[in-house]
């Protein structure tokens, strides 16, 4: 990176800067016209001068230039006007400076903006650019929260300068200059007194400002530092409370505050003393001019219009001098900022911006043998933890590397997957260094995987996909208002120097994962999801999904059919009590009370259960009913029972999973409050009280918590409320509750919900996992199999793929690496969340789907242990760093050496 700012910010800005300096120079000629004007005005015709007779005129606009060698030449011969004509044409022109000087500021300030903002573009660009090509260790220094910090808020003032690097000091310079030289030329000795005080402003303020500046940057280092330390602890939270360091952290974060309190203090006492002594200065020179100015013009020696001229003209001076001393406190602040940022973006060993050229044709596959030359690679420490092996791998073999661990097996599989560099030797593909091939070439025909699987927020789908994502591979048609702003942001983007890839283009390859196109895809990838065994998985997120029928209108078309598919199931296998159906003239027993009140589901981006039971609608059914007061006493008996039954019992008592309505830190608040409430009615009762007993109630079932408080009366007395609910439901709430339909889908509630469209019986046991495996099987007869799988793809994986279990992230991971097709597979122990049987089981079908319909890649697979190793043609058992056995299952068997061990 460029080591000065001014000299960055030229090299990709000259020629937007050159313009607008002449603009700048160009405005000069109207701001100095405004000085004169006044001094005009007063003189002339508020005075007199030239109008001492009654009836005389002045000549107006008239055009006359002396020309060098010619002489005076006649343009425009002007008008001739008298006294009050002559004002007022004298005030109408100086109101048409005034605007035109408003309209160059105008123009100039909107320049400098769209210039610094493309300024501002450019750099954060460039910036994770140089993030996309740092060498891997560079990773293990650096704090992401302070590289996200550095690139959204510090480099964010130099945006803001870009404009103002040569525009400001030229237009405020010139402004000052001009100022000054209008005060000279109409006195000599006040301008001298105006350029003495700009002098002595020019020197001290700046000098001043040299410890404003070390402030600020210390304030910057401070900030960043305290921004990394909270990413700390965000990121190592279960380390916090497993070790009882909360407190810890909370005196590490106090200390940092207090060190920045003091710096900012410290930066604000000096900051506005600075100011104090600029505005001081800046108001001494007007009381000088009011004093020496006025004496002059008593003694005839000044006269008034040159008075007003001056005083006018340098109201105009201090404000632009002012604003450039900020500028160059500015200009010192901004590049102590960008030293900042070049020191740690300027490194070492960067990837060349060659090798992740964009490749949207199809990469030849890699035929030549993978080849580790005297390979050496150290740990942080200087250690080796690779001892100089040379190794060669052929295409189509397939590798077990062995031996415990950090003996080597890992780190061969790194290098291979260029996670880490070696420190000498190097690998080649066809005699070329993998590390200086494109990554057009190395990201899709070798993958790596290991056991540290991250995830960008999004779909699982986006991150399944997330490897084929290479190039923009299709034109997307853009039409009307959205082809202009099309190509309008594309201009905008080549201006600030950032790609023009169309993100909304399809960015998946088809062809690497074997596909012919999006409709397709499905199949193809169902046989690498079943591989990994994460199916059943995903299947599983599709049940508990509400789904978007905009996306998977199947879903609305065939709903009925999968319920009565269901239902005639669950009789041939004589399970028809395992689910209660949900039916408008009848109480559901597996249902809560609340469910069966409403018979429908809220749309929960529109309405809340608190929003419901305050509507006005909702209490005077309630109210008419007569069901507020039942549903108050059954909160108060369901309080009483469960604060007797669980009051004293352990918070982590498994009874509390049970008590669905109340949790173990809730029992204290409603052993209260049934204190408070004894002996009070539902209408005595505050409104707050009221509430939180009636929603004990709501979530009462009484098959699950068998209090005995569902009488039939109470239950036929939910239905009624419930049809007189929806005899006369407002249109608002009727937008809002989507009610229970058998004949319609229901967007609000999920897909087993709507499958199931009731209750399973909580008396029947392992009921869920049979609907599920039920449900399973009649989508795979109606086959609707891949319509609930890309259901399950729609699921929110989270922050880091964090909603995810960490068994369902490796092996995520996995599929994601299989699904290109590569030519080299280097797996790293990629999946030790799963137990040995699961692992093995997965290695087994790994290899063999891989290796059929003729397509067979090399697969390097770092194993825990040797119990699947005769699957490989070759073993490499490593140890200490060294490479100690190599050859087929049975030839080193037979040594009786480490690998027999393993085994054994």
């Amino acid at each position: 990176m460029e080591k000065g700012l001014a000299r960055y910010i030229w090299r990709n800005t000259s020629r937007q800067q050159l313009w607008i300096l002449a603009i700048v120079a160009l405005s000069m000629i109207p701001y100095f016209l405004s000085f004169d004007l006044p001094k005009q005005i007063v003189n002339g015709p508020i005075q007199g001068q030239g109008f001492e007779d009654v009836d005389a005129t002045r000549t107006f606009m008239e055009l006359s230039p002396t020309l060098p060698l010619i002489g005076e030449v006649h343009l425009f011969g002007g008008f001739e006007l008298d006294r009050l004509q002559t004002l007022l044409a004298l005030s109408f022109v100086f109101l048409g400076l005034v605007v035109l000087n408003g309209l160059f500021k105008f123009y100039i300030n909107t320049y400098k903006g769209r210039l610094g903002e493309r300024m501002l573009r450019r750099i954060r660009f460039d910036l994770i650019d140089r993030v996309l090509r740092f060498p891997p260790n560079q990773f293990k220094k650096v704090k992401s929260a302070e590289i996200a910090t550095m690139i959204k808020d510090e480099v964010e003032p130099l945006g803001g300068f870009t404009g103002d690097a040569f525009v400001q000091p030229a237009l405020l310079g010139g402004q000052a200059i001009t100022a000054l030289a209008f005060i000279i030329i109409q006195n000599f000795w006040l301008g001298m007194i105006a350029a003495g005080i700009v002098c002595v402003q020019a020197i001290i303020i700046p000098r001043m400002r040299r410890r404003l500046l070390e402030l600020g940057r210390q304030r910057q280092l401070t900030a960043r530092q305290l921004s990394g330390r909270v990413s700390e602890i965000v990121d190592g939270i279960h380390s916090i409370h497993a070790h009882d360091t909360s407190n810890l952290e909370r005196a590490d974060i106090a200390q940092r505050l207090g060190l920045i309190f003091n710096i900012r203090y410290d930066l604000y006492q000096w900051k506005f003393l600075v100011k104090f002594i600029n505005n001081f200065l800046a108001q001494v020179t007007p009381f000088l001019f009011y004093v020496i100015g006025g004496y002059l013009a008593l003694q005839g020696r000044l006269d008034i219009g040159q008075l007003v001229a001056v005083i006018a003209a340098y109201k105009d001076l201090p404000g632009p001098l002012k604003e450039l001393i900020d500028w160059d406190q500015a200009r010192q602040d901004v590049q102590v900022k960008y030293a900042q940022v070049v020191e740690q973006f300027d490194v070492e060993h960067l990837v060349p911006a060659n090798v992740q050229t964009v490749m949207r044709e199809p990469v030849e596959r890699l035929a030549a043998p993978l080849v580790a030359s005297h390979l050496l690679v150290t740990d942080d420490s200087g250690a080796p933890i690779l001892n100089r092996v040379s190794l060669e791998i052929q295409p189509n073999e397939t590798i077990a590397v062995l031996g415990q661990n950090g003996a080597g097996g890992e780190a061969i599989a790194e290098a291979f997957g260029r996670v880490v560099w070696p420190d000498s030797g190097k690998i080649t593909i066809g005699g070329q260094d993998i590390l200086e091939m494109p990554e057009s070439v190395t990201g899709r025909r070798i993958s790596f995987v290991s056991s540290d699987a991250h995830f960008f927020h999004g779909s699982l789908r986006d991150n399944l996909f997330y490897g084929l994502k290479h190039a923009p591979l299709t034109e997307t048609t853009y039409k009307g208002s959205e082809a202009r702003e099309f190509k309008r942001n594309l201009l905008e983007a080549q201006r600030s120097g950032n790609p023009s890839f169309d993100l909304n283009s399809d960015w998946i390859d088809y062809d690497a994962a074997g596909a012919t196109g999006p409709d397709d895809l499905l199949k193809v990838i169902r046989p690498v999801l079943d591989a990994v065994m994460i199916s059943q998985d995903i299947f599983d997120l599709a049940l508990r999904s509400k789904v978007d029928l905009a996306a998977h209108p199947a879903m609305s078309e065939v709903i009925v059919d999968v319920r009565a598919a269901l239902q005639r199931r669950l009789a041939e296998e004589d399970l028809e009590g395992i689910v209660v159906p949900f039916r408008p003239d009848s109480y559901n027993d597996q249902a809560t009370v609340g469910e069966n009140l409403l018979f429908g589901t809220m749309k929960q981006s529109m309405l809340t259960p608190a929003a419901l039971a305050a509507h006005p609608y909702f209490k005077q059914i309630m109210r008419e009913t007569g069901l507020s007061n039942d549903l108050y006493a059954m909160g108060l008996e369901i309080a009483e029972t469960a604060v007797e039954l669980f009051r004293d019992l352990p918070p982590d008592n498994p009874f509390f999973q049970q008590l669905t309505f109340m949790s173990a830190e809730d029992i204290p608040a409603y052993e209260e409050l049934l204190q408070s409430l004894k002996g009070t009615t539902a209408e005595e009762a505050s409104s707050k009280d009221r509430i939180n007993i009636i929603r004990l109630s709501f979530a009462y079932i009484e098959p699950r918590h068998r209090f005995g408080l569902l009488t039939p009366e109470l239950r036929d007395k939910i239905v009624q409320a419930r049809q007189s609910f929806y005899a006369d439901l407002p249109e608002d709430l009727a937008t809002m509750i989507e009610r229970h339909d058998p004949s319609r889908f229901s967007e609000s509630a999920s897909l087993i919900d709507n499958v199931l469209f009731g209750r399973i019986a909580y008396s029947e046991a392992d009921a869920s996992d049979r609907i599920k495996r039920i449900a399973r099987d009649i989508f795979a007869e109606m086959d609707l199999e891949h319509n609930v799988l890309s259901i399950g793809l729609d699921f929110d994986v989270g922050t880091q793929g964090r909603r995810l279990t960490n068994v369902q992230r490796q092996k995520l991971n996995l599929a994601r690496a299989l699904l290109k097709r590569s030519d080299y597979f280097i797996f790293n122990r990629p999946l030790p969340a799963l137990d040995q049987r699961a692992q093995d089981q997965i290695v087994t079908n790994v290899m063999r789907d891989l290796h059929r319909d003729g397509y067979r890649p090399a697969i390097i697979w770092v194993l825990p242990t040797a119990d699947v190793a005769q699957l490989f043609d070759r073993i490499l058992v490593f140890k200490g760093g060294n490479l100690v056995e190599n050859g087929a299952y049975d030839e080193i068997f037979e040594k009786n050496g480490m690998f027999k061990q393993l085994v054994s």
